[in-house]
């Protein structure tokens, strides 16, 4: 499983992992061991719609 999260933000803002620790957090909460993922967060200087946050995630589903 795989989460990369984009946050729009101003220049010198350095805090983009704990902006993501959130979605990261309810991924956990949710699948618990099953939840476990790698992470990227990037800060970036706009995002469509204007949108704060934008989260894409990659998972494996087993049936």
């Amino acid at each position: 499983m795989q989460l990369c999260g984009f946050v729009q933000s101003a220049p010198g803002f350095t805090e983009h992992s704990t902006v993501i620790n959130g979605a990261s957090d309810l991924i956990a909460t949710v699948l618990a061991e099953s939840g476990r993922h790698a992470r990227a967060a990037v800060g970036v200087s706009s995002l469509p719609f204007g949108v704060a946050v934008e989260v894409s995630a990659q998972f494996m589903l087993r049936a």
